[in-house]
């Protein structure tokens, strides 16, 4: 059964960003990174754009993650851990719900393919593979902390599901079924997404996701019309970036104008949009993607 996306279409539109350090950083330069997140000022920056809801990364290619887990430990070997010592998520959500913004998180589907010790000891093979071993390993990490955070995390967006008949659909598991239950496993309502890549129109690649991943690549300024709030029962959702890449660029793409209609059309259907912007070492959105967003909620209402 789906979880309840009510309070999600309510939202209309959030932000999302990624939160991410290169394969060569060291074990001590990722703590001291991840140590400088300032939460409380992204809090008031989130709470001055009328955000509702936010997305971080977890971690993605390099292997470093922003908050620790003994199951990717014990089953990497990887010493010291190249997971942080704070736990980002934890220190986000203390920020965050006193504003009454909602956390939720991104995590890649397959192992980080810049740490060759982290792929062969996950066993991930890339490519349309069963991956048994490797997802075994993989939902137990995801389901250590989500029993960890419970309600703290509203929800999950996974990455490059880009192989789901061969991965996940199967009446055995692992499948979506297993992969959707390790996320929910700290809190059954924790809205759940796995992301096939860009695709237009968006597609639910699975009924065991809550909402659609929705990846869309905005660098041309064409986007996808919602259809309406459900897409083969899940949330019609959005994912698609202000600048002039993922976590990237020094000023919005596109006009005011457009990223307000995209955002205003798809909510008059019942769907919901989420902006990536660029984040800063320290943890904050640099000027000119706050004055865009403050432009949205000023169209918008909040």
């Amino acid at each position: 059964m789906r979880a309840n996306t009510d309070w999600f279409k309510q939202a209309r539109w959030g932000v999302f960003t990624h939160y991410l350090t290169g394969a060569d950083t060291s074990v001590e330069e990722w703590n001291r990174l991840v140590d400088s997140f300032d939460v409380a000022g992204l809090a008031r920056q989130l709470q001055e754009v009328g955000a509702p809801y936010y997305f971080i990364t977890l971690g993605q290619n390099s292997g470093h993650y922003c908050s620790p887990n003994q199951a990717y430990d014990s089953a990497v070997g990887i010493r010291p851990s190249k997971c942080s010592r704070r736990d980002l998520v934890a220190d986000l959500y203390a920020a965050l719900h006193p504003l009454g913004i909602r956390l939720l998180v991104y995590l890649p589907a397959g192992a980080p393919d810049q740490d060759r010790v982290a792929m062969e000891k996950l066993e991930w093979q890339s490519g349309p593979h069963r991956n048994l071993e490797f997802q075994g390993r993989w939902e137990a990490v995801i389901a250590e902390w989500s029993r960890r955070w419970g309600k703290k995390v509203s929800g999950w967006w996974f990455d490059g599901c880009y192989w789901p008949d061969a991965m996940y659909r199967f009446p055995d598991p692992p499948n979506f079924a297993s992969f959707a239950r390790a996320a929910k496993a700290g809190n059954p309502q924790s809205l759940v997404a796995f992301n096939p890549g860009v695709l237009n129109p968006i597609i639910s690649l699975s009924e065991y996701e809550d909402y659609t991943a929705g990846e869309i690549d905005s660098r041309a300024g064409v986007f996808p019309a919602c259809p309406g709030r459900r897409v083969s029962g899940a949330q019609w959702h959005m994912l698609s970036f202000l600048g002039s890449w993922w976590c990237g660029g020094e000023q919005p793409a596109h006009p005011d104008e457009l990223i307000i209609k995209v955002t205003r059309e798809a909510n008059a259907r019942g769907g919901v949009v989420t902006w990536d912007v660029p984040i800063g070492r320290n943890g904050l959105i640099p000027e000119p993607f706050l004055r865009q967003l403050q432009a949205l909620r000023q169209a918008l209402g909040r």
